[in-house]
């Protein structure tokens, strides 16, 4: 059975991140270890949320995995912390691999054009770091725009790709971008696979509602 470490938060209560990512996982057939960056009392849409930092237990953890001798198939980071974490999460990468191991970076770092609360406007530049670590990045628009520092804005349907394929140019990963949609009633994500320099897009019916956990879920 294949491994893969998923490194985010748990967030008690709000339906994302962790709470959400091991179920799934695991229905998928593949055996989920955790990391957790932080124990959060809701989702960071709350107000006045509590945050449990667990920073300085991410190297303890490491050692006592090489020290097992414990390797993962592949990792996928979701929201993280704080920037000592990216140090931390990039050198875990590199030390409990297996060869060919897959690494997909979610930047969960914004929406809606602003960066979650408790991100530094530098933040965006150290999650580049670890997005070049990565063979998959699943950014939204805000994301994408911030890791490019351009402006977000609504683009057409040639400037996304165009922002994909840019993406991918500095990170030498391939993209998923979602939140897309060009009508009223399709949302969906574009999907740029570096390999073939193609461009796929997928599209479902448009909930005039937010769920807040959706990207996590993808």
């Amino acid at each position: 059975m294949k491994r893969i470490l998923t490194i985010q938060d748990i967030s008690c209560l709000g339906q994302c991140s962790l709470t959400v990512a091991l179920p799934i996982i695991s229905a998928l057939g593949v055996e989920a270890s955790v990391l957790p960056t932080a124990v959060l009392s809701t989702h960071t849409m709350f107000k006045n949320f509590t945050f449990a930092d667990l920073t300085e237990e991410m190297p303890k953890i490491e050692k006592h995995w090489i020290d097992e001798g414990l390797k993962f198939d592949g990792f996928y980071t979701g929201y993280v912390g704080s920037i000592k974490q990216i140090e931390y999460i990039s050198s875990i990468m590199d030390s409990c691999r297996v060869d060919n191991a897959i690494n997909v970076v979610d930047p969960c770092m914004a929406d809606n054009g602003k960066l979650y609360p408790g991100f530094a406007p530098h933040f965006p530049s150290e999650m580049l770091k670890l997005c070049k670590k990565a063979d998959v990045i699943v950014p939204n628009l805000t994301e994408a725009c911030l890791l490019l520092g351009i402006e977000y804005k609504t683009y057409t349907k040639e400037e996304l790709e165009n922002i994909s394929k840019e993406l991918s140019s500095i990170t030498n990963a391939s993209v998923i971008l979602t939140g897309v949609s060009f009508s009223d009633d399709k949302l969906g994500a574009l999907v740029y696979d570096k390999n073939n320099q193609s461009i796929d897009y997928y599209f479902t019916k448009k909930v005039p509602a937010m769920f807040h956990g959706t990207g996590d879920c993808f």
